[in-house]
């Protein structure tokens, strides 16, 4: 017999399909995956509009959405790229100047502006000190505007000039807020900030002082992106692009950890997604045995019967994701006008992406998931019409498996982009289902020797499960698949962001206090401990270079490791007996924890030291000073950037740098009430800077809070997404219900008996389901803590309520589901089976 032409075949399935969508599984299939579709795709959009708000303040604390940073100027192609691609564009000139007046001279660091500065955030300024701050505006020609610590150090009211260099300017305001300023915690002097129009009459800039040139742009992502694209191939040494996730270190850190965050709740709903399709994809396929032998015997090849039901799925699954697309962005329009008081004000639009991944992760998850189930259809014996206890030759368990392990792998790879994540709770997953799986079945066939004392409804349940202990073991971890991901969120929300929110106390240090003079010092700790209850300790300080890694100069490095900016500026070098609060050794050792050297050592931040290729045994060069100090590589560092704690890249032995002329700095808690005695300080202390980091602080609690609020929305979804998956398990052991109960019902069972019976099954699922989530919640717990979040993990008592929880959230659902059983005719159901 000739082969049907694939567009028979399409149209055969469509006709199928439409005379068949009554039937239970099809629809269970079709909303299984539209509620999984819509989650995903509800959430991608939030989650994506949410990261885009995050950026777009983070971007405030670089004054632009991108920043091409050098110690030279931008060359005029640089510049034609971004004015090409139509970037916003603002340019300002960074350099030390000493500020001259009648009464003395003070270092500063001085900024010039253009017309366009900034292009993201506001600068703030006050008419005097002490006075209410007002947002916008920028220094004119002839004016400067300068922070108050200056006037104090230099006795200066508003009104009065300063030199800067040749030039004259007046003081019109006085600057409290700059939104890029907190990139850099170690700028020693007061800020001065000028029109650029005045750069040239001061005569400062001159060819080989020490000056950084900022070129800032802001648009729109695409164009950015190109820009990004077409510069950095020929980007000096001395030129580094900035984002506001590298822009400054603390705010990078929040970023980073906060999209973890987004994104393990956004995993949760995938697994759910997965475990829906794959138990209606199996009453699809079981359903259809006899279907596709009597097409067999009507004369279509395996091929053509496999393709025949595959077009049905794919048809249904393409419908189900486009339409689930289009709810989940209409969810999220909802949701965003629901918390509109509490989201920023500018909520960037998130594009096609996130629909498109709903989509791709619905129709990969159909594939994934039904594919072994469909395969079986192609194998059924064409004797089947005859015998009906003739059953497909299974496809191999690996295969199977296989093929729904990697479909989940590749989604959730694709959704979080971080491979730690993904193998986390994928292994940790397939390692608890293992396992506890097995101990499920051990348990089930020690519940035989319980069933002679039993009561008769709990026979008739337990019966049900110990009948097929492999269905009922997989029902066990399907249920609690939804249990752990529940338990996994609420943990989420409830323990790893209070952790989080924990390392960043109301408390936390809101002031570094730098340039502290040694015949200073005591007299300055003992003041600052008066005021503060929290001061850090004091850590000596010493500006150094460094110039050599094992001999060889760092310009004589390749261009990716010349380009770090660390190797461009002077560092704050320490030397401290003890490991800092804060840090923690991942190679080598600590002072006299190894051998002895003829060098003295020095300990690293692990992330430059990649960056530089420095491992543990190099021999580092410093410019110190003046002079050149040699040290040895003994440890490195991770630290914790966001402590606002004073911490530092390089960590020399205690003895190291004694000689050399030291400063020292600390950092502490004022309550912002108490901003008198910060300027009492100051006044008492001239010669100490005090940086206040207010801002940082508030920006980065609410960050904090923006991501609280968005796990407890996705929350909402990922419950959703586990009814769903409930009700879809149900779905798949609903004919051998039926059939039960019209069997019990025909022997004369009342509709009593048979509810207990199904509460007490239902129960007792849940209870064990229950039981299984709280320990695979224990166990993926700790491989997120320790190797994720980088957190210190305990156990959680708590969990031991997640079994109750769901005893009675499937034994609820159980017996709605199932209701069925109880109202059919048992003469009807009979016939049919």
């Amino acid at each position: 017999m000739r082969s049907l032409p694939l567009s028979r075949l399409f149209g055969l399935a469509l006709r199928q399909l439409h005379r068949e969508w009554r039937s239970g599984e099809l629809r269970v299939l079709f909303f299984a995956l539209l509620i999984a579709v819509t989650c995903s795709s509800a959430i991608g959009y939030f989650s994506a509009r949410l990261n885009g708000a995050m950026l777009v303040r983070a971007a405030e604390f670089l004054g632009a959405d991108l920043v091409l940073n050098g110690t030279q100027p931008a060359s005029a192609e640089q510049r034609d790229v971004g004015a090409r691609l139509g970037l916003r564009h603002a340019y300002s000139v960074e350099f030390s100047s000493v500020i001259a007046t009648d009464q003395g001279i003070q270092l500063s660091s001085v900024k010039a502006v253009d017309g366009s500065y900034p292009l993201r955030g506001e600068l703030k300024s006050a008419a005097a000190p002490q006075l209410p701050e007002q947002p916008g505006g920028r220094p004119q020609p002839g004016e400067v505007w300068v922070e108050a610590r200056l006037l104090t150090a230099l006795d200066l009211k508003v009104g009065d000039s300063v030199e800067v260099g040749r030039k004259d300017l007046r003081i019109a305001r006085v600057l409290t807020y700059e939104p890029d300023r907190a990139g850099d915690f170690y700028s020693l002097t007061p800020r001065v900030m000028m029109n650029l129009h005045d750069l040239d009459a001061t005569g400062v800039v001159q060819p080989g002082s020490r000056v950084t040139y900022r070129d800032l742009w802001e648009g729109p992502a695409e164009a950015l992106q190109a820009y990004r694209r077409a510069i950095e191939p020929g980007l000096a040494a001395n030129q580094r692009l900035l984002d506001a996730h590298h822009g400054n270190r603390q705010i990078g850190d929040a970023l980073e950890r906060a999209e973890r965050y987004l994104n393990l709740a956004s995993l949760a709903a995938i697994l759910l997604a997965g475990v829906a399709v794959a138990l209606s994809a199996n009453r699809f396929a079981a359903r259809r045995f006899d279907a596709s032998a009597l097409l067999r015997c009507l004369g279509l090849s395996r091929r053509e019967a496999l393709l025949l039901f595959g077009l049905q799925l794919f048809c249904l699954g393409l419908a189900a994701s486009l339409l689930g697309a289009l709810l989940g962005y209409l969810a999220q329009l909802g949701l965003i006008a629901l918390l509109g008081n509490l989201l920023p004000p500018s909520i960037p639009e998130a594009g096609v992406l996130p629909a498109v991944a709903g989509v791709a992760t619905g129709m990969a998850a159909l594939a994934g998931f039904a594919l072994p189930p469909l395969a079986a259809l192609g194998r059924v014996p064409p004797l089947r019409v005859l015998r009906s206890d003739l059953l497909p030759v299974p496809m191999r368990t690996w295969l199977a498996y296989g093929c729904a392990l990697l479909a989940l792998g590749l989604i959730m790879w694709r959704l979080s982009l971080d491979l730690r994540l993904t193998l986390a709770l994928l292994g940790g997953g397939v390692l608890a289902a293992v396992v506890l799986g097995a101990l499920l079945l051990l348990a089930l066939n020690g519940l035989r020797r319980l069933l002679s004392r039993a009561s008769l409804p709990w026979r008739l349940g337990l019966g049900q499960l110990l009948r097929h202990p492999l269905a009922a073991a997989g029902q066990c971890l399907a249920f609690g698949l939804i249990l752990l991901c529940m338990a996994l969120i609420a943990l989420l929300r409830g323990e790893l962001l209070d952790t989080w929110h924990a390392q960043l106390p109301a408390d936390a240090p809101n002031y570094f206090a730098l340039n502290i003079l040694p015949a200073e010092k005591d007299a300055f700790e003992s003041r600052v401990r008066q005021l503060s209850p929290n001061a850090e300790g004091l850590f000596p300080m010493v500006p150094g270079r460094l110039v050599a890694v094992n001999g060889k100069p760092v310009q004589a490095l390749s261009e990716d490791v010349r380009s770090e900016r660390a190797l461009q500026r002077d560092l704050g070098l320490t030397w401290s007996q003890q490991l800092p609060p804060g840090n923690q050794l991942v190679a080598g050792y600590w002072w006299g924890d190894g051998p002895a050297s003829t060098l003295p050592g020095v300990s690293v931040e692990e992330k430059l030291a990649g960056n530089l290729r420095i491992k543990v045994g190099d021999r580092l060069s410093f410019s110190v000073a003046g002079q050149t100090r040699e040290a040895e590589v003994r440890s490195l560092r991770a630290v914790k950037w966001d402590n606002f704690q004073p911490n530092f890249f390089m960590v020399f032995q205690p003895g190291t740098l004694v000689d050399l002329p030291v400063t020292y700095l600390t950092s502490f808690y004022l309550p912002s009430s108490d901003q008198r005695d910060a300027v009492e300080l100051a006044r008492a202390f001239p010669t100490v800077t005090l940086l206040p980091v207010d801002v940082l602080l508030t920006q980065l609690r609410s960050i904090l809070d923006q991501v609280t609020l968005a796990v407890e929305y996705v929350l909402v979804f990922v419950l959703a997404a586990g009814f769903a998956v409930l009700f879809a398990g149900l779905q798949a052991t609903l004919d051998e219900r039926l059939r039960q109960g019209a069997l019990l019902r025909a022997l004369g069972a009342e509709r009593d008996l048979l509810q207990r019976t199904r509460r007490s099954e239902f129960a007792l699922l849940g209870a064990v389901s229950g039981l299984l989530a709280a320990l695979g919640c224990e166990l993926i717990s700790y491989l997120l803590y320790s190797l994720v979040f980088d957190l210190p993990w305990r156990p959680h008592p708590w969990l031991l309520t997640v079994p109750l929880l769901g005893a009675l959230l499937v034994g609820g659902a159980g017996l709605f589901g199932t209701r069925k059983a109880l109202t059919l005719s048992p003469l009807r159901l009979l016939r049919e089976g």
